[in-house]
């Protein structure tokens, strides 16, 4: 019999895992809210929810799930002692995920100027405490990927890539629910 535990075979580092369960609960119970509320006026919410800009947020996806490959291939390269490509990598994605903030930004300004704010509507509230605190977390994981390009242990990129990857998950979850679903 082993004595190895399922967390000890867990890759990268526990108290990150701690940290990404938690951000997913986070994340889902504003999902499951808005849901819920969207059932009490599914009218309302797919008539707001047209106001979205939905290839902007389909080529944000385009963009976060390249960079998720980029850390994760750093990780590959550090391991095979390849620095420059490994860093290069993270450098690529940490630019790629200002990219979506870019876009983001865009679409709220965009909104703005349509008059469009946390009042119009129970959807735009949801709309932009979900994807508000979603671009608060890009902008976080953008400074890790610089961080751990600066100081390239893949212990650290592994604990980055981690971190971001999460950070894709979310928006892999928020874009069909909040742009799709109709």
């Amino acid at each position: 019999m082993s004595d190895s535990s399922l967390i000890d075979e867990l890759p990268g580092e526990l108290l990150m895992w701690v940290l990404i369960i938690s951000e997913l609960l986070v994340f889902g119970a504003g999902l499951i809210a808005f849901m819920g509320v969207r059932l009490t006026d599914p009218v309302g919410f797919a008539e707001a929810q047209s106001h979205l800009y939905r290839t902007g947020a389909a080529f944000n996806t385009a963009v976060l799930v390249t960079s998720g490959y980029l850390a994760a291939q750093a990780l590959r390269w550090r391991r095979a002692a390849e620095r420059f490509k490994a860093r290069f990598a993270l450098m690529v994605a940490a630019a790629l995920g200002i990219v979506f903030l870019m876009i983001k930004g865009a679409e709220y300004v965009g909104k703005a100027g349509q008059g469009i704010t946390f009042e119009t509507h129970p959807f735009f509230l949801f709309y932009y405490l979900l994807t508000g605190f979603h671009a608060a977390h890009v902008l976080a994981g953008v400074g890790i990927l610089l961080l751990v390009a600066w100081r390239d242990d893949p212990h650290n990129i592994e604990a980055g890539a981690q971190f971001w990857h999460m950070v894709d998950l979310v928006w892999i979850m928020l874009f069909p629910v909040i742009y799709l679903l109709g």
